[in-house]
């Protein structure tokens, strides 16, 4: 199974995009309140920092994926040991994600339908492209509903640029300093973070070195969109209005009108939810399944699928509401452990181990 580096490039920007804009905004805008932009773009360069280091320790073996270079660095029983973050963070968010986009649209498209009908149709399109397709498949999507996702947020963004009042976003850190805007920023940096998925998936590039570049340009696109996106919600709805809206960027789809012709575009924040969430689930069932199996030593990883699935439901079930789903998870589980260890703390702590062993070997060679 191989990828090239264009599509790692829209895997990266599809399965960030969506739940960046959708999730991310309203917490960021309550924290720096109209300097949330800068907060985004703070998130962004931390975030291409996570891509780069994450980029840089798998290119030290680009033929392994992470669970086997784990057991290249730290030796076999402690490389297994340090993986286990890792499948309890990717099991636990393919659940919250399924709570999450069923929920999204279930409120926007199917609001009759029961939520477990919407969680096992999402399941069962996303087993297909991993058991048919594999990564290829999952790659090939991405280069179909990728530039899809871009074009309708530049659309969105133009068209919504008549309803926008520059004054909004002032004064610019006054109101909030650099503590308020570091901390606005923690939500999005835990999101533009995911990018770390590339320590599973570099080994399937064809051209590793690359692949890096274009997820690192994957990571810098999406934060462009995003903190523009940012800057017109506050210029539309104010600081005030943005924090207290549970999704910011689609009500701000829904104040858009065109000489009274074009109206409710909330439908197409929607299409970009569906298929930003379909590529995001797809890469999380891959590496789940794909990781177990070599964590396992079960040669056939598409056996694995049916475990995740099994527990991707159960998951999903167990949150009461999408406020346990989205908040709960984010601040009790997401932001102090996901983030400090599984997208920073580990990632540097093998690269620094990585490249002294390699150093080591070059010197007794």
């Amino acid at each position: 199974m191989k990828i090239s580096k264009y599509q790692i490039f829209w895997m990266i920007v599809s399965l960030e995009i969506g739940m960046v804009l959708l999730l991310t905004q309203s917490p960021a805008i309550e924290e720096a309140k109209q300097d949330a932009w800068i907060s985004f773009i703070f998130a962004g360069l931390a975030g291409i920092g996570i891509s780069f280091a994450a980029g840089k320790l798998s290119l030290l073996y680009p033929n392994q994926t992470f669970i086997q270079y784990s057991q290249s660095i730290l030796g076999k029983w402690l490389g297994r040991i340090i993986v286990i973050p890792y499948f309890i963070h990717w099991l636990s968010v393919i659940g919250v994600i399924f709570r999450q986009s069923s929920e999204v649209i279930q409120m926007t498209l199917f609001t009759s339908t029961p939520l477990f009908i919407l969680i096992v149709l999402l399941l069962l399109l996303v087993i297909y492209v991993n058991y048919i397709g594999g990564i290829e498949g999952i790659g090939r999507c991405s280069e179909i509903m990728g530039p899809l996702i871009l074009l309708m947020v530049i659309i969105t963004l133009f068209l919504n640029f008549n309803n926008i009042e520059w004054d909004k976003i002032l004064p610019v850190y006054t109101d909030s300093g650099l503590k308020s805007i570091l901390q606005g920023g923690l939500t999005p940096v835990s999101f533009y973070g995911e990018s770390v998925l590339m320590m599973m998936l570099l080994s399937f590039t064809e051209e590793p070195k690359k692949g890096v570049t274009w997820a690192v340009w994957g990571v810098g696109v999406v934060t462009i969109l995003v903190t523009i996106s940012t800057l017109e919600i506050l210029m539309v709805f104010g600081a005030n209005l943005s924090s207290r809206l549970w999704y910011p960027y689609f009500e701000m789809a829904r104040y858009i009108s065109l000489m009274q012709f074009l109206q409710n575009l909330e439908i197409v924040v929607t299409v970009i939810w569906i298929f930003s969430v379909f590529i995001k689930l797809s890469i999380y069932l891959f590496v789940s399944s794909y990781g177990i199996a070599q964590w396992l030593n079960i040669k056939d990883w598409r056996k694995v699928i049916w475990f995740v699935a099994i527990a991707s439901i159960v998951l999903s079930l167990i949150y009461p509401n999408n406020n346990v789903a989205s908040v709960s998870y984010l601040e009790k589980y997401w932001l102090p452990f996901v983030l400090p260890i599984n997208m920073i703390g580990i990632p540097l702590l093998l690269w620094g181990i990585g490249v002294i062993r390699k150093n080591s070997q070059q010197i007794d060679e």
